[in-house]
């Protein structure tokens, strides 16, 4: 088992890191920060480009840690966080299949996230060499606690999930307000 935790922890690690560049740097065919940001903004995350950089960030460094296996609770922690958001904004009320858009491929990830919280990162990790690996059936559970408070803090009513102002559209751009009556 020595390799397999490696190549799940390489496998789904640089996928994320791809998946975050493409939100912080337009890679692979993402939109960058300005078009994320757009799309985040019409799923009601506003400031939708903050998100945007919010989640890449998650994301690519989540991802390198948890590919390299450093810190891997945390990093684990920082990919469920994006995972849980992904489900509670957008593929929560499409069902549970991927092909209907739900969260099937979402819960997987965080499955895998979970799994290798509990087991650790595997002897041929930093945690490892560094002598660091946390792991065990606390830590996993406290990585998918920890994503889901992250989850819940980015998308409260108020600091970063904060709604858009009155007299703003979904875009962000103004909107005429009537002027008030002068007596």
């Amino acid at each position: 088992m020595r390799v397999s935790r490696l190549l799940v922890r390489a496998t789904v690690g640089l996928l994320f890191v791809g998946h975050g560049t493409q939100k912080l740097f337009g890679w692979f065919g993402g939109g960058g920060p300005e078009e994320t940001g757009k799309a985040f903004e019409s799923l009601g995350m506003r400031p939708g480009r903050r998100h945007a950089v919010a989640a890449g960030t998650a994301e690519a460094a989540g991802g390198a840690l948890f590919a390299v296996g450093l810190a891997t609770p945390f990093a684990a922690a920082a990919l469920s966080s994006v995972m849980i958001t992904a489900i509670r904004k957008v593929h929560a009320p499409k069902g549970i299949w991927v092909s209907e858009g739900g969260f099937e491929y979402n819960a997987v990830l965080l499955a895998v996230l979970f799994g290798l919280s509990e087991v650790g990162p595997g002897p041929l990790s930093l945690d490892a060499a560094l002598g660091t690996e946390r792991r065990g059936l606390r830590w996993a559970f406290a990585e998918l606690a920890l994503g889901a408070l992250g989850s819940a803090i980015v998308t409260a009513e108020t600091g970063w999930g904060r709604g858009r102002p009155e007299g703003t559209e979904a875009a962000g751009t103004e909107v005429e307000t009537p002027a008030p009556a002068v007596t």
